[in-house]
C-alpha cells in the first residue's frame, strides 16, 4: 500500500472519528448526566435581560424560585390593565440551566390572588410539565424537582383553568435549556416574548381593564405586545449593541393564539434555532413562532441606526403595539451601507 493511501486512510479516519464524537456528545441524554453538590439558588431574569451563559460548567443542582400574583399594571399609554403574572412581570422572569441540571423549582402565590395558579414548563419531561405537583391555592407554596434532559429554549406558562384566560392576562415566560458546553460566544443577548391581550372595561374599578373572553375566543385582541406592555422596548427602553457586535434574541411567543412572524427590519438572521431546538439555519428573513414556542436568532450588527423588530403581521406591529428597537452605534460601513449620492441615469 502507497504511503499517500495509508496517510489518506488516517486522515479520514480522524474526520469520521472526530464527527462520531461530536454526534455522540450532541446526542448524550441529560437523563444520563448527574448533577452535583448541594442545590444553589438560580438567578433569575425580568426582560429583556437574560442571565449569564452557563458557560462550559458540568450539571448542578439548582432552585429556582416564583410567585404568581394578580396586579395592576400599565399595558398601553396611561391605560391599566389586570396583568396575572410570574415574578411580578410579563413575560416572567427567565430561567437559564444546562442540560443534565436538577432543578428543584418552589412556586408560591401571591396571598392576595384570588385564583389558583400554577407552571408548566416545557421543558419538563412529566405529567403537566410540572402543573399539577405546583398547583397552589392563595397564600400557598408547592415544590417539585424536575431534570433537564432536551436542550432548548422552552416556554412556561400557568395551565389553571381556565387556561386561556391566564396564560391572556400574561401568565408566561421562557426556561432556556443549555447544551452541554454551552451556546457559542456572541457580545449581547435579550429576552423579548409577544402575547395577545384581550380587553374590557372592569365593572369593578373604574378606568381598570381586565381580560375578556369572548375577544379571546373569536381571537381578536385588543393589543399584541412585546413583554406586556406597549412601547416595552422603543424610546429610552431600547435594546443596543454596536457596530462589529453579534447579538442573539431569545424570543417566545406566550400567545393564547396568535403564530408570531419574528422579524428585524434591515437585518437577516445569521442563525436561527428552528422553534427553539438544535436544528439551525441561515440567512433568514422572517421566522414563524407558534403560540407556546419559541426561537432564538442571532445576527452580527454591521451598520449603524436604528432597526425595528416586528411582528410581520404588520397591522399588529403598527396598530396593535407588537413592535420594538435595537440601536446599533458606531461607525459607518459605506461598504455595506450608504445613503445618498448623486442619482445615476443611462
Amino acid at each position: 500500500m502507497s504511503n499517500k493511501l495509508i496517510i489518506s486512510g488516517l486522515i479520514m479516519a480522524l474526520v469520521f472519528g472526530a464527527c462520531k464524537n461530536n454526534s455522540d456528545s450532541s446526542h448524550q441524554s441529560g437523563i444520563d448526566m448527574v448533577a452535583e453538590g448541594k442545590p444553589e439558588v438560580a438567578e433569575v431574569t425580568a426582560a429583556p435581560k437574560v442571565p449569564a451563559p452557563v458557560g462550559n460548567r458540568g450539571p448542578k443542582k439548582w432552585i429556582v424560585n416564583l410567585e404568581t400574583s394578580e396586579m395592576e399594571g400599565i399595558i398601553a399609554d396611561s391605560i391599566s390593565y389586570t396583568f396575572w403574572a410570574f415574578n411580578k412581570t410579563v413575560p416572567g422572569s427567565f430561567i437559564r440551566v444546562r442540560v443534565g441540571d436538577e432543578v428543584t423549582l418552589n412556586l408560591k402565590n401571591d396571598a392576595n390572588s384570588v385564583l389558583p395558579h400554577n407552571i408548566d414548563l416545557h421543558a419538563v419531561t412529566g405529567p403537566g410539565g410540572g402543573a399539577v405537583a405546583s398547583s397552589a391555592a392563595p397564600g400557598k407554596e408547592t415544590s417539585f424537582t424536575f431534570k433537564a434532559i432536551n436542550p432548548g429554549l422552552y416556554v412556561y406558562h400557568c395551565a389553571a383553568p381556565p387556561v386561556p384566560m391566564h396564560i391572556g392576562n400574561g401568565m408566561y415566560g421562557l426556561i432556556l435549556v443549555e447544551p452541554a458546553g454551552g451556546l457559542p460566544k456572541v457580545d449581547r443577548e435579550y429576552y423579548i416574548m409577544q402575547g395577545d391581550f384581550y380587553t374590557k372595561a372592569s365593572k369593578i374599578k373604574k378606568g381598570l381593564f381586565e381580560f375578556d373572553n369572548d375577544k379571546a375566543v373569536a381571537e381578536n385582541p385588543d393589543y399584541v405586545l412585546f413583554n406586556g406592555k406597549k412601547g416595552s422596548l422603543l424610546g429610552a427602553n431600547m435594546l443596543e449593541a454596536k457596530v462589529g457586535e453579534t447579538v442573539r434574541l431569545f424570543v417566545g411567543n406566550g400567545g393564547p393564539n396568535l403564530t408570531s412572524s419574528f422579524h428585524v427590519i434591515g437585518e437577516i438572521f445569521d442563525n436561527v434555532y428552528l422553534e427553539g431546538g438544535s436544528t439551525v439555519t441561515h440567512n433568514v428573513q422572517t421566522t414563524m413562532i407558534p403560540a407556546g414556542g419559541a426561537t432564538i436568532v442571532e445576527f452580527k450588527c454591521e451598520v449603524p441606526g436604528e432597526y425595528v423588530l416586528v411582528d410581520h403581521s404588520l397591522s399588529r406591529a403598527f396598530n396593535k403595539g407588537a413592535i420594538g428597537k435595537l440601536k446599533v452605534t458606531g461607525d459607518a460601513n459605506p461598504k455595506v451601507f450608504k445613503a445618498g449620492g448623486a442619482v445615476t441615469k443611462e
